[in-house]
């Protein structure tokens, strides 16, 4: 799909994620990442796995620092400052993260950032571990980020506790981000991260951002991921999910038969994510639906049958909900619509 780069996770965790990790950077075309802690096992472990890119994070927010590592900011900053080092020692590319950033004392923060930046960090990553950023305020503490961040290129982890997630990455772009971390179907830790999919195509058409990567494959990626995960993407997901592009109101679904552009996004399309537009048949269909859907099973509808067949789609919509296609067939049946006279013979 172009994605530019790929974390694939933690190769100090066991023996199996290394050789998966290792699998990954061995078979992929793009970048391939590996996060490690600001310990030299961790480090050294994702340098054997061969990626592209190590990923070295320390908790910077007084309270994980005192109630998770039990340590010390100037421990942590030292850390953090080796860590880089080693990784920049064996030729590799680093990203470093000061973890719960947003709840981080600022004047630490930058000082972390200034000092990993020094030490030769390649990326500075502004993780929102706990998700309690807002893009306003994101936007804010990536500016100065980004001036801190000297050579470094600045990317972003945000989280979706609030809902936040994907408006927060691209408050983080919009404020001198190179790039930003996200996760297909939104998956990850809590309520999740920015979802890939909402972040690129929110880049791509409303930013005009031309991303490198094949839009026309992101449903088939979430379906994909959807599956092996066993995590569900719900109905009313942004881009991927069943309901993205279908339409039950009478009012929507008379305005795309005319122009999709009257109730879609219209720099969004279908098409544009590899997936299909339809016509949901319920309780808000209007005449319009039912005729485009009779027609094209074959049925040659006058316009008081059109109007009959409405009547019982909607009766039975605000029972049951969606009509299927059989349903429908069988309403034309009752009502004595007429088939085409190929379709007939067929």
């Amino acid at each position: 799909m172009g994605t530019h780069v790929i974390e694939a996770g933690f190769p100090v965790n066991s023996d199996a994620e290394f050789e998966a990790v290792r699998d990954i950077a061995e078979a992929s075309h793009t970048t391939v990442c590996g996060l490690a802690r600001v310990v030299e096992g961790d480090v050294e472990a994702a340098l054997d796995s061969g990626v592209d890119l190590v990923h070295v994070f320390v908790s910077t927010s007084d309270v994980q620092i005192e109630d998770s590592m039990h340590s010390t900011r100037e421990d942590v900053l030292d850390r953090a400052v080796a860590s880089v080092e080693r990784v920049k020692e064996a030729g590799v590319e680093c990203m470093f993260s000061p973890m719960d950033a947003t709840r981080t004392s600022e004047g630490f923060l930058m000082d972390v950032v200034s000092a990993t930046s020094d030490a030769g960090a390649d990326w500075i990553n502004i993780p929102d571990t706990v998700g309690v950023a807002t893009p306003t305020r994101f936007a804010a503490l990536t500016r100065k980020v980004v001036e801190a961040a000297g050579d470094a290129r600045v990317d972003v982890h945000t989280h979706d506790d609030f809902g936040l997630a994907a408006a927060n990455a691209l408050a983080g772009y919009e404020a001198g981000a190179a790039q930003a971390q996200v996760s297909i179907n939104g998956i990850g830790e809590r309520a999740g991260n920015a979802a890939y999919e909402e972040v690129v195509m929110a880049l791509e058409s409303l930013y005009d951002v031309d991303t490198g990567i094949d839009t026309t494959m992101i449903t088939e990626a979430s379906r994909t991921i959807e599956e092996k995960s066993g995590v569900p993407v719900p109905g009313n997901k942004p881009v991927v999910g069943a309901n993205a592009f279908s339409h039950e109101s009478g009012i929507h679904a008379a305005g795309v038969i005319e122009s999709p552009d009257t109730f879609e996004p219209g720099v969004m399309t279908p098409e544009m994510v590899g997936a299909e537009r339809e016509l949901v048949l319920g309780k808000h269909t209007g005449q319009h639906s039912v005729r485009e859907r009779l027609e094209e099973a074959g049925y040659d509808p006058t316009d008081d049958e059109v109007r009959e067949v409405t009547r019982r789609v909607k009766d039975f919509g605000a029972e049951a909900q969606r009509v299927t296609m059989d349903e429908l067939e069988k309403f034309a049946r009752e009502v004595g619509v007429e088939q085409h006279e190929e379709e007939v013979r067929a």
